[in-house]
């Protein structure tokens, strides 16, 4: 846990930008990720950082309730469950360099895909309403979510290939994570990721995300829907760059 004051700063710092994040700039979740596995270690840093998620997720789902629906919901929640398993098994058989390669590459992969949106409209369109490519979208966010809490930027680009405008994108992303993080509780426990020691430290940060998700709230009334697109690749290309070089 975080033995000094400085520590503490940057978790709470990480703890703010998880709030943010769910607020609907899903590429922020990135400097959690990596300042979390800096200060508690990679491996550890998701169960630690798991029911912080759950709080926000509760914190920002009433918020935004009338904005999307949990129709989008369903389809993905199939494919992401074996995403997750998938990201279980590999948890304890992979040391977190190869994780974090892992998870940065599929994140850029998703960049790559959305860019391809401007420069190839019709066949990129073809391909975002082909039913396999949310099935790949639910995989590779399960995998990403349950090995590092990195799933964000995957499925915000998702569901900006499925044009939500950007309330929409959040109350449908505010649904599918609530559900999913209430999933990985059991199997965080099972590999002993969530202890006393680690909620006592999630009730040190709760403030800062709180006031993450009024800020990003905020922001996210105020940023114009094209800007706010671009905000949410260029968060994802640096989240990627960030763990694939790590």
């Amino acid at each position: 846990m975080s033995a000094d004051l400085g520590s503490l700063a940057l978790a709470m710092f990480a703890a703010l930008c998880v709030g943010v994040s769910k607020a609907g700039f899903g590429g922020l979740s990135m400097i959690s990720v990596v300042v979390f596995a800096e200060i508690y270690g990679a491996r550890l840093s998701t169960g630690l950082a798991l029911p912080l998620l759950i709080a926000a997720d509760l914190t920002v789902y009433p918020a935004f309730r009338r904005c999307g629906s949990w129709r989008p919901v369903w389809p993905l929640l199939l494919p992401t469950a074996v995403g997750l398993l998938g990201g279980w098994f590999l948890l304890g058989k992979i040391d977190d360099v190869l994780a974090r390669r892992i998870i940065g590459g599929v994140v850029l992969a998703m960049v790559a895909v959305q860019l391809g949106r401007r420069q190839w409209p019709q066949a990129y369109q073809e391909m975002a309403d082909s039913r396999g490519f949310g099935l790949a979208a639910g995989v590779a966010g399960g995998f990403a979510t349950m090995l590092a809490n990195a799933a964000g930027p995957i499925i915000q680009l998702f569901l900006l290939s499925r044009r939500f405008g950007k309330m929409d994108l959040v109350g449908v992303g505010a649904r599918f994570f609530l559900l999913v993080n209430l999933a990985k509780v059991p199997l965080s426990a099972k590999l002993a990721l969530i202890s006393p020691a680690s909620l006592l430290e999630n009730a040190k940060l709760l403030p800062a995300m709180w006031l993450g998700v009024w800020l990003g709230g905020k922001l996210l009334r105020r940023v114009p829907q094209r800007l706010f697109e671009w905000l949410v690749v260029i968060f994802a290309i640096l989240a990627g760059l960030r763990l694939t070089l790590a």
